[in-house]
């Protein structure tokens, strides 16, 4: 099955079929065969509450769909793995799992979330009890940090106050003196996972200045102890996970890297199994949401290092394509309006240049190309009969309704994949999915509804 492993580490609404002519009606009456998908239930759950996420999916949601599909083990993929929930769920049930995910902090996760299995307890609790006597000493001796903020790491006004910034700096010192590299990281995820809540900026969901949603900064904050309440979690969770896990180790592998780039690591027919949910066509900014991580961490030291996550991005974002020249899609869908939707959303504005609706008509169409670039490499990688559960959310650009669920739908299956059923688990959605609409003050607007799906796609039998 993979053909490059180097470096890398083992171990609610009406259910319808979808016709030529029908589309998606997500106001119908009717139950859903899914679970909410929705992340919000992770908070609360062991290991998948380590690290808040804007988007994912329930690991109820996951497990279901694992025991539903799989009738024995099996080969599980999550192209774009996000932190985790997928893969997580998998080597639970004991299966093989394989995840892609570009963002280097979401894969730092992953990784330890998965190699939780193999954390010695006790060498774990010796640390924190190590980290509680350092952190103690130093902030009663007035003791000067050695780390230093990372210098491209730059905001409009200071992401830590000097009282909050000398904590953290304290927290970077003993990480440092972690030998073992699996507690280390263990560690760098505690405060990765914590660090904005003690800064002046917050998620509203956006990453921004607390001030500018209405909170007072925050001049002191008791970081150690967060740090602190997070690790005994973490051994908590740990615990829990390898009394759950079938046998000794679990078999998994987490790429750094597109998914696009599959043919490296994929043989062709050798998936049984995809769930996943790609970045919806709502201009949500991944990587810029988790630049304090992505600089605190030592993944990003210039501006330019997060251009190459940009245009590696699922769909890239508005900032990328509205500059450029009229973009065309990639493919041809018959039977259905998807053209005639972004030659509308084209002519919207046009006196606003970039503003205007040619720059969102070039987001939705190279959206649109990485969705059939997308629904290409299922087919190249599921077995014959697999099947591919795809959680994706409608959309709204410039007022205008983009029905992304049934789209991409249409567009696998203009490749040769078979729809099976397009459900819509959550009937409606609040979130970030809307650009420049009145629909948000307008919300009980049937068509102006925001709903999440599940596309059920099937690898045809050679």
């Amino acid at each position: 099955m993979f053909t490059e492993l180097s470096g890398q580490q083992p171990r609610q609404l009406k259910l319808f079929e979808v016709g030529t002519e029908q589309q998606v009606t997500p106001l119908e009456e009717g139950g859903s065969c899914f679970s909410d998908p929705s992340f919000a239930s992770n908070k609360t759950q062991p290991v998948h509450r380590w690290v808040p996420w804007i988007a994912g999916f329930s690991s109820k949601f996951v497990r279901d769909a694992l025991s539903r599909y799989l009738s024995g083990k099996g080969i599980v993929l999550d192209p774009f793995c996000g932190v985790g929930t997928t893969l997580v769920e998998a080597v639970l049930l004991g299966h093989r799992t394989v995840g892609f995910e570009i963002n280097p902090y979401a894969v730092l996760a992953c990784r330890i979330k998965l190699q939780a299995g193999q954390i010695a307890l006790d060498e774990l609790y010796h640390e924190i009890a190590r980290f509680q006597s350092f952190y103690s000493d130093s902030i009663a001796s007035a003791h000067t940090p050695k780390s230093t903020p990372p210098a491209g790491f730059k905001t409009r006004s200071e992401f830590y106050s000097p009282k909050v910034l000398r904590k953290v700096l304290l927290v970077q010192d003993f990480i440092a003196t972690i030998a073992d590299p699996r507690l280390q990281d263990l560690f760098r995820l505690a405060f990765a996972s914590t660090m904005v809540r003690y800064s002046n900026y917050s998620y509203e969901p956006s990453l921004g200045r607390r001030k500018s949603a209405g909170k007072p900064d925050i001049e002191d904050f008791p970081v150690g102890r967060v740090i602190t309440e997070k690790l005994l979690e973490m051994a908590e969770d740990i615990a829990w996970f390898q009394e759950a896990l079938p046998g000794k180790s679990a078999d998994w592998h987490v790429f750094n890297d597109s998914f696009f780039a599959y043919h490296k690591y994929l043989s062709p027919e050798s998936v049984d199994l995809i769930i996943t949910s790609p970045p919806y066509l709502n201009n949500y900014h991944y990587n810029r949401n988790t630049r304090p991580q992505l600089y605190w961490l030592g993944y990003v030291k210039h501006p330019r290092d997060l251009k190459t996550l940009e245009h590696s991005n699922f769909g890239k974002y508005w900032q990328t394509v509205r500059e450029q020249a009229k973009l065309e899609l990639a493919f041809s869908l018959p039977n259905t309006d998807i053209e005639e939707q972004i030659q509308t959303l084209r002519k919207i504005n046009r006196e606003k240049g970039i503003y205007g609706g040619n720059g969102w008509a070039n987001y939705a169409v190279a959206y649109f190309n990485d969705c059939y670039a997308f629904a290409k490499a299922i087919d190249f990688v599921l077995k014959p009969n697999a099947t591919a559960l795809v959680v994706i959310g409608n959309s709204i650009l410039q007022g205008i309704m983009i029905p992304t669920d049934y789209y991409f739908a249409k567009i696998a299956e203009s490749i040769g994949l078979e729809i099976v059923r397009i459900d819509v688990p959550r009937a409606t959605r609040v979130g970030n999915s809307i650009i420049q609409s009145d629909a948000r003050v307008a919300g009980d607007r049937e068509t102006q509804r925001l709903y999440e799906a599940v596309v059920e796609l099937r690898k045809r039998p050679t």
